[in-house]
């Protein structure tokens, strides 16, 4: 006995040996939204329920650049790897936030808005692919230099596959959101003008290795190929007609070789008489073959898109269980909060989708489509309609806010018109490109928006006489600042009366082109236009340039075009309908019903019955736990909250230097887990920020 006492003594000995000497574990965030399932999941369970209330700062990190910056860092080998809010990489120490290199695309800054970068290796070669302006970029994952081998001098034009260089070389495009790995290709999402004229979105892989064009998939298709006949004949030839691109990113099935790419709305984006049809690929959820780009099935979800109604986020690759059969899935959400699933295979829809009659176009030029496909049984996630009870009758605007809702055009897909138009979810969604997490037990959760836009067109006929500069501003500048340059400040969209007073034209120039904020650039523009254009803005026209026709790259070929679009909201910056105005919602879509429903973030300063919730508008997605937690920002109160997952209940909230509309990550370094989110404000309110924070347990 006594010789087992002491055997049984000594194997307790190794085997404490054993683990105080194997190996810290280190767990990545190797992709963007976690994986190329895109579903914001984690294993990690060190932070539980019972002790996420010891969440504290570890560290932060500034980038230099602040301004609307929506990274979703990535993690590899305890190296942070992310984007500024001027497309400035930066690579830090994941453990400590201290730089590790910069690669700088650009001596002059321009925001662009970036969502993060894509990584890849094989052996010992390791790379980081980002983007700035056209071009897509190789780095060395170990230096940020660039790859020499990868195009020409490590970067490639994401034009490349668009169409003949004369053609395309004057339109611009970008893109905004990482791209798709599969083996050895590297498949992009892309951003162009939203106008008449627009860049195609056709969607392009390259070779990682090499930078050379893998294949292009036509999401505007030409003579010959499925779809041509739902443009008209001459949509290439009259090049008029861009955009139906893949913006908001891709998901992945690895093991099936298939890439799932929603698009959105083709060019321009809320008048399609120049476009009549139901326009595939537009407004489309694609399976293409990962290797090839060829088709295998694809389902459109707003035909003939009139609303910018694009598909805004990444789809879910999951797995549910409806009617005890396992079914591996592709669910997409959309700016309506309608939530679509398809079988991953076939493409076939797991829930029923029925076909909906919407109301006709009032305008005489225009064909709307008279259906629209709409989920029978899932239920929206956010408001459709509004009736007049909804209204928000706490604010101190209510009359006048009456009055605009009253005289405008109303109802779900309701054709804009000169008639002011009443949308709910507004221009932004509903869901947006934040996505949705998932987590295994086929739960899904997304957060969402409910502030109505309002809406209007005008004819061109108004304009048929104009000078250069107030052409180009027209058509680059009114629909957020308005024809008559008043702005919409309550929407993030400042006046531009008096501009000379407050700007000098080249801070003024520098803006236009290179963007600010929330604010695109416009680096197009020949310098013919941008001196027309800041002298009418400085309102320094000459009676000459006054006269002038309009003869300049913006002819007006379109019947009706956008006049100007605003959020519904008081003077105090609240939705003028009843809250909430921001939700997270938990659907199960093993049994097609909602879990539970919470407003998300709290307006400051709304004086609504007591002990209401509001919800805020918010941006950047959820991140969910195995061990039921479920973490977001988004909100423009400057929170990150932690949620219990089964039931909503709020766990704990932790105070950020600034709003954080991004979506979280989170990783392990040497044993400890931590938890990142981007905190770059900027918009809604919310003050500028430059700040990556890392969160990490605290003493009990």
């Amino acid at each position: 006995m006594a010789y087992l006492k002491y055997f049984f003594l000594f194997v307790l000995f190794v085997v404490a040996v054993g683990s105080c000497t194997d190996p810290v574990q280190n767990v990545d965030w190797a992709e963007y939204l976690g994986g190329p399932d895109r579903n914001h999941y984690t294993t990690l369970d060190q932070i539980d329920a019972s002790n996420v209330n010891r969440l504290q700062i570890a560290w932060q990190y500034n980038t230099g650049d602040s301004g609307d910056f929506q990274c979703n860092p990535i993690v590899i080998d305890g190296v942070l790897y992310g984007i500024s809010a001027a497309s400035n990489v930066f690579a830090v120490n994941a453990e400590t936030g201290e730089q590790l290199w910069r690669f700088v695309p650009d001596e002059t800054r321009r925001f662009l808005k970036n969502r993060g970068v894509t990584y890849w290796e094989d052996g010992e070669d390791r790379r980081i692919l980002c983007s700035y302006d056209e071009w897509l970029y190789a780095l060395d994952a170990e230096t940020g230099v660039p790859v020499s081998d990868f195009g020409q001098d490590g970067r490639v034009s994401l034009k490349t596959g668009l169409g003949q260089e004369e053609a395309i070389k004057d339109k611009y495009l970008m893109s905004r959101t990482p791209g798709a790995i599969f083996e050895d290709l590297i498949i992009m999402p892309t951003v162009m003008m939203e106008g008449t004229g627009s860049a195609p979105g056709f969607i392009q892989a390259f070779n990682v290795r090499t930078g050379e064009l893998a294949w292009v998939f036509y999401t505007i298709p030409f003579e010959g190929q499925l779809g041509f006949d739902t443009w008209p004949a001459d949509v290439h030839t009259k090049g008029m007609v861009g955009g139906a691109n893949n913006w908001t990113g891709m998901a992945v099935d690895t093991e099936r070789g298939i890439v799932y790419a929603p698009t959105g709305s083709a060019g321009q984006d809320f008048f399609g008489g120049g476009r009549k049809g139901e326009n595939l690929f537009a407004n489309t959820l694609l399976a293409l073959d990962a290797r090839t780009g060829e088709r295998i099935w694809h389902y459109q979800l707003v035909r003939h898109d009139i609303w910018d109604r694009d598909l805004p986020s990444p789809p879910n690759l999951m797995t549910i269980e409806k009617d005890g059969k396992k079914i591996d899935v592709v669910t997409q959400m959309t700016k309506n909060g309608h939530i679509f699933v398809f079988d991953r295979d076939t493409g076939e829809p797991v829930y029923p989708i029925e076909d909906m009659e919407v109301p006709a176009s009032p305008v005489a030029d225009e064909e709307a489509w008279p259906t629209q496909p709409v989920p029978a049984t899932l239920k929206s996630i956010s408001r459709l309609n509004i009736d007049a009870s909804e209204l928000n009758t706490y604010s101190p605007d209510y009359d006048s806010l009456k009055q605009v809702y009253d005289s405008a055009n109303k109802g779900f897909y309701m054709p804009f018109s000169d008639v002011p138009t009443f949308i709910v979810p507004g221009l932004n969604g509903g869901a947006e490109w934040g996505g949705a997490a998932a987590d295994p037990e086929g739960i899904l959760y997304v957060n969402s928006n409910e502030v109505p836009w309002v809406v209007t067109l005008r004819e061109n006929t108004e304009l048929s006489d104009v000078s250069l500069g107030q052409s180009v501003y027209v058509q680059s500048c009114s629909s957020c600042h308005r024809v008559e340059r008043s702005g919409s400040p309550s929407s993030g969209f400042p006046s531009l009366i008096g501009l000379k007073d407050n700007m000098q034209k080249p801070e003024l120039r520098e803006v236009i082109t290179k963007g600010k904020g929330m604010m695109p650039g416009f680096p197009h523009l020949t310098d013919k236009e941008l001196d027309a254009l800041m002298a009418y803005l400085f309102d320094e026209e000459v009676q000459e340039d006054e006269q002038a026709p309009n003869k300049n790259m913006y002819e007006l070929v379109e019947p009706w075009t956008i006049k100007g679009y605003s959020k519904f909201l008081d003077r105090h910056g609240n939705p003028g309908i009843t809250p909430p105005w921001g939700s997270l919602t938990a659907v199960d879509l093993n049994t097609g019903e909602q879990k539970w429903q919470i407003p998300l973030g709290e307006s400051r300063g709304y004086e609504g019955p007591e002990g209401s919730a509001t919800g805020t508008e918010n941006y950047g997605g959820p991140l969910v736990t195995e061990n039921g937690l479920l973490f977001i920002a988004a909100s423009n109160d400057s929170k990150i909250r932690a949620f219990d997952k089964q039931n909503g209940n709020l766990l704990w909230e932790g105070d950020l230097p600034t709003s954080g509309f991004a979506t979280p990550s989170t990783y392990m370094v040497d044993g400890v887990q931590y938890l990142v989110i981007a905190c770059g404000g900027s918009r809604l309110g919310a003050e500028k920020g430059d700040v990556i924070v890392a969160f990490r347990l605290g003493e009990e």
